[in-house]
C-alpha cells in the first residue's frame, strides 16, 4: 500500500503537469489526488502499519485541513482585494506614470517596479497586472516576450523575500516556519540580486526604443472617479501591507487581518456606488467575487491535503531520511529544490519540506527554512511553467515554452545562482 499511495501522487501529479495537454483543469486532479490519498489511508491503515485509529485518523485530516484553510481564506480575501482595486482602475495609479519608450530604461523600470509590487500584493497578481500593462506599453511580439520574461523573473524574485509576496512563503509564514522581519532582512538583498544580475544580462542588448500603441489604444478609467480610484488603491495596498502588523498586534491568523481589510473596502465601496444604480452592479464586491480564480484555490486544497495524507502515512517522514542521508547540507538540499520547483510546482515542494521536517529539527527562522522560502520562490523562474507568475504571463502575453527556455533560461539562472551564493556570503 506504499507503494500504491506514492503511485497515486506520481500518476496525479504527472496530469497536473499536463493540464495544457490533458485539457482538464489542474484543480480536478489535484482533488482526486488528496481525497483518493486519504481514501485509500482510511481504508487500508492496517496494512499502512498506522498506530492510529479511523478516529484519530480523521483527527488527523482535520488538523491538516485547518492548515490549508487558514492559507486558502487568506489567498481568496487577498486576491478580492486586489479584484477590487483593479475594477476601480486602482492600478492605474502606478502605470500612469510610466512615459518612457527607451527599452533599457523601460528593462529596469519594469523590473523594479514589479519587484516592489509582488513583495507588497502577491507575484501572481502582480504578473497579471505588469503582463496586461505590457500590452499598453509596446506592440511587438519580440518586446512582448522579452519584458513578460522581466515581469516572471522580477516578481518570483520580490515574492521570496516577502512574507505574504509568494503562496510558499505564505505557507512558511503561516506554519511558524519563517517571522515577518527575519526573513525580509535575511533575504531581500539576495532576492535583489536575483532580479539586478538577469537585468544586466538582458541590458546588454536592450537599445532604441519600443513601439507603443496609440494613444486611444490605452484603456481609460471608466466612470470612476480619481478621488475614488485613489482611495480604492490606497485602501487596498494598506490592507495587504497591514496584515503583518495586525498578525503581530493581536496574535490571530493573517486571513483575520485580509479578511478585516477586505470589510472595510467592502462597506467604502458599497457606499461609494450606492447612488449610481447604472455601474454599481459591476462594483460590487459579490460581482468581484466571479472574477475570482477559484480553481487556483482549489488546487491549493487538493494538493496540500495530498500532501498532509503522504505525511500522515509516513512518507514524508522516509522521504526526509533519504535526503539527509544523501544531500546533508542544507544549502545544497534547498538548491536542489529550487531546481525541481522549476519542473514541478512548488506549493508541493514546500509543504512536503514543512512535513518532512518538523520545527523540533529545523526550529522558526533556521537557514533551512529561510533559504527554503528564497529557493522555490526564485528557482521556478528557470522555466515559464516553473512559477504560477510564469503561467499567468504565458498565459497572457502568449509566450513559447521553448522561447523562454532560449531566451530567459541563462539570465534566470544567473540570477537563482547569485541569490544563492549572495545568501551563503551573508549568512553561511
Amino acid at each position: 500500500m506504499f507503494v500504491v499511495l506514492i503511485v497515486v501522487f506520481v500518476l496525479g501529479y504527472a496530469a497536473i503537469a499536463f493540464e495544457h495537454p490533458l485539457r482538464v483543469n489542474k484543480a480536478a486532479p489535484a482533488l482526486l489526488t488528496g481525497m483518493l490519498i486519504w481514501s485509500l489511508i482510511m481504508l487500508f491503515h492496517d496494512q499502512l502499519d498506522l498506530t492510529e485509529n479511523p478516529e484519530q485518523l480523521v483527527e488527523r485530516l482535520y488538523h491538516h485541513l485547518s492548515g490549508a484553510a487558514s492559507i486558502l481564506f487568506f489567498l481568496l480575501g487577498a486576491m478580492t482585494v486586489v479584484e477590487l482595486i483593479d475594477a476601480h482602475s486602482g492600478f492605474q495609479v502606478v502605470t500612469d506614470r510610466i512615459v518612457t519608450s527607451n527599452r533599457r530604461q523601460l528593462l529596469w523600470l519594469v523590473g523594479g517596479i514589479t519587484f516592489v509590487l509582488s513583495a507588497i500584493l502577491d507575484n501572481l497578481t502582480t504578473a497579471i497586472v505588469m503582463a496586461a500593462l505590457m500590452r499598453k506599453l509596446m506592440t511587438e511580439r519580440e518586446d512582448l516576450w522579452t519584458f513578460g520574461g522581466v515581469v516572471i523573473i522580477a516578481a518570483n524574485a520580490g515574492g521570496a523575500w516577502s512574507p505574504i509576496g509568494d503562496v510558499t512563503t505564505i505557507m512558511l509564514w503561516i506554519g511558524g516556519q519563517v517571522t515577518t522581519w527575519n526573513i525580509i532582512a535575511k533575504t531581500l538583498l539576495p532576492s535583489i540580486v536575483c532580479l539586478v544580475l538577469p537585468l544586466l544580462w538582458l541590458s546588454r542588448s536592450a537599445s532604441g526604443h519600443v513601439v507603443r500603441p496609440p494613444d486611444e489604444a490605452v484603456s481609460t478609467h471608466g466612470a470612476v472617479s480619481a478621488r475614488t480610484r485613489i482611495t480604492v488603491f490606497s485602501l487596498g495596498i494598506g490592507t495587504l501591507l497591514g496584515v503583518p502588523v495586525f498578525k503581530s498586534l493581536t496574535h490571530l491568523p493573517p486571513f483575520m487581518g485580509i479578511m478585516f481589510g477586505l470589510g472595510i473596502l467592502w462597506w467604502y465601496t458599497a457606499r461609494v456606488h450606492s447612488g449610481d444604480d447604472e455601474n454599481r452592479g459591476q462594483y460590487q464586491v459579490t460581482a468581484i467575487l466571479t472574477r475570482i480564480d477559484h480553481a487556483s484555490i482549489l488546487f491549493f486544497l487538493g494538493i496540500l491535503i495530498a500532501i498532509g495524507g503522504l505525511e500522515t502515512s509516513g512518507h514524508l517522514t522516509r522521504l526526509a531520511t533519504t535526503l539527509d542521508r544523501w544531500i546533508p547540507n542544507v544549502f545544497a538540499l534547498n538548491t536542489v529544490i529550487g531546481i525541481l520547483s522549476a519542473i514541478v510546482d512548488n506549493v508541493p515542494l514546500v509543504a512536503a519540506a514543512q512535513g518532512m521536517y518538523p520545527l523540533t529539527t529545523y526550529p522558526p527562522d533556521h537557514t533551512f527554512w529561510v533559504l527554503l522560502a528564497l529557493c522555490a520562490g526564485t528557482g521556478g523562474s528557470l522555466l515559464i511553467i516553473g512559477s504560477a507568475a510564469g503561467v499567468a504571463v504565458m498565459g497572457v502575453l502568449k509566450i513559447d515554452f521553448m522561447w523562454y527556455a532560449k531566451r530567459m533560461l541563462v539570465p534566470a539562472a544567473l540570477g537563482y545562482g547569485g541569490a544563492i551564493g549572495a545568501f551563503w556570503l551573508m549568512w553561511g
